[in-house]
């Protein structure tokens, strides 16, 4: 069955849902469920997502959202769809960068205003399962556990770990993360989010009301969302399997192959697929 609505992993989707003008309250409702009441958002507007460093190295880092509340708060809002090395520090490194844009030349005092990572996975991160948590709030504490730091927050969303069911809701936020971990299944609005926040965020996310031009961005970014859950995910990428890693031909058809399975079950046109994954159409008929 073709999907209804829009897959909020992929990097159009989230961006569609959270990361324009339109939907711009859509984002406020959803940081205001993560953040404590002193630090709640009246309005937001989005800065440039591209912030480059000044060391020689030229680092650059590229965020998915990166907006700036009414009061001054900072917060990036990154959509991640598979691990990566070092995961915590790349997240760390990201924080320094609306750190360093507050340096002000002359006579700063370095007084600094909140700043907010908040990163959606859709993996674990943790590696001991024992330690796993859906939501992890991550500050400046001492010894004794005590904040020591209030002005910089990491907020770590696993969602594979949030297996709540409609019936088992019980905050506006446990809404939020149902809406967005089910979103692309959904074929109407269920009763439990029929509110106008979500009714809104449905509205956006509907296949048929994007554009021509928004639905063949939108196919790219799936396509995109696709291959890296099913090729960079498994074991060949995980360097189980050295004979993808060294660009052996079969091990690269085989994971070619495994991501136009999973193409085809989203019923993408077999002619996409085929452009996509290097296969032919006979091919790519046949799985």
């Amino acid at each position: 069955m073709t999907a209804k609505y829009i897959n909020p992993y992929t990097d159009f989707g989230f961006k569609k849902l959270f990361g324009e003008e339109g939907s711009k309250d859509l984002l406020v409702d959803f940081l205001n469920q993560l953040l404590p009441s002193h630090h709640q958002i009246a309005d937001l507007s989005f800065k440039n997502p591209e912030n480059l460093d000044d060391t020689e190295q030229g680092r650059t880092a590229i965020f998915d959202i990166y907006c700036q509340t009414d009061t001054g708060a900072k917060f990036i809002v990154e959509m991640q769809k598979a691990k990566v090395n070092f995961f915590k520090d790349r997240s760390l490194f990201y924080s320094t960068f609306p750190i360093r844009e507050q340096a002000e030349k002359g006579g700063w005092d370095f007084r600094l205003l909140p700043i907010y990572f908040i990163a959606i996975l859709d993996f674990h991160y943790d590696e001991q399962e024992e330690m796993r948590k859906f939501r992890r709030d991550v500050s400046l504490k001492d010894q004794d556990g005590e904040l020591f730091y209030d002005k910089l927050h990491f907020k770590f969303l696993q969602m594979p770990l949030f297996n709540k069911q409609a019936e088992e809701l019980e905050t506006h936020f446990d809404k939020w993360v149902y809406f967005l971990k089910n979103l692309e299944t959904f074929d109407h609005i269920p009763s439990i989010l029929n509110e106008p926040i979500f009714n809104k965020g449905f509205e956006i996310a509907e296949i048929a009301h994007l554009k021509p031009e928004q639905c063949e961005q939108y196919q790219k970014s799936l396509l995109e969302y696709w291959e890296v859950k099913n090729v960079k995910d498994t074991a060949f990428y995980e360097g189980k399997s050295e004979g993808l890693m060294e660009g052996k031909v079969e091990g690269k058809k085989e994971g070619k192959m495994e991501v136009a399975k999973a193409l085809k079950q989203q019923n993408i046109a077999i002619e996409i697929i085929a452009a996509t994954t290097g296969l032919t159409e006979a091919e790519v008929e046949k799985l």
